[in-house]
């Protein structure tokens, strides 16, 4: 995934101001910055959620402008939103299956439901509850799960560790450093910046729309204005 000089817009409030990254295929790739920053937006701008006024898209060497949610997310493109997105009222089996709308080899389904429950194994045991249910780390195993059962190319996480405990947090960042080393593309967006560089390789940190630092996640640990701002100095 490719982004040049994004800009996008609510109303008069301009979110995204000339926002350019890259995610490169098999690389995880982190957005760092506080509320309000613009990462939401960002990658519900990738996802074709909101529109974007300037910039250029491209994802798989392919410019994708215009381009519909379904469509997007037929190219590959899942996104895990922030507050999870589940349908409460929905089992938790139901909502994995949704993940996997647009694919109809019901065999390669069945084996994506099995590699699931081994990053998940809480989840097969509360196939049949309600996902209103399942406690708040629950319900975010859940949502990376129906993303994993897409089978996207680029995995989009919003926010993944918000309102979590530690230890939860730290497995969840236990399930995405497993789906680094299986050499899955990740496009993560976090407020925890400890957690979030401990997975990464490369980082952007925006600030009221803008990328104000770029680098490797050792250059934006050693980044004095970094340190100040989101490590406590």
């Amino acid at each position: 995934m490719q982004i040049n000089d994004l800009h996008v817009s609510y109303g008069a409030i301009r979110a995204l101001e000339g926002v350019s990254l890259l995610v490169p295929d098999g690389r995880p790739v982190v957005v760092i910055g506080r509320n309000g920053a613009g990462k939401s937006t960002l990658l519900n701008t990738i996802a074709g959620v909101l529109p974007h006024k300037t910039g250029d898209l491209l994802f798989q060497q392919q410019k994708i402008n215009g381009w519909s949610t379904r469509k997007r997310v037929k190219s590959g493109i899942v996104l895990v939103p922030e507050g999870k997105g589940l349908f409460p009222e929905l089992t938790v089996r139901e909502n994995l299956k949704l993940g996997a709308y647009l694919r109809r080899d019901a065999s390669a389904i069945s084996k994506t439901m099995e590699e699931v429950f081994q990053f998940f194994p809480v989840l097969k045991g509360c196939l049949s509850n309600d996902a209103a249910s399942l406690s708040g780390g629950q319900q975010q195993m859940l949502a990376i799960g129906r993303a994993l059962i897409a089978q996207g190319k680029l995995l989009m996480l919003d926010e993944p560790s918000h309102g979590l405990s530690p230890l939860l947090v730290s497995e969840i960042f236990g399930i995405l450093l497993e789906l680094k080393k299986k050499g899955t593309t990740i496009l993560l967006a976090e407020q925890n910046v400890v957690a979030a560089l401990s997975v990464a390789e490369y980082g952007y940190v925006l600030e009221n729309g803008r990328v104000v630092h770029e680098g490797d996640v050792e250059t934006l640990r050693q980044s004095e204005e970094v340190r100040k701002a989101y490590l406590g100095g």
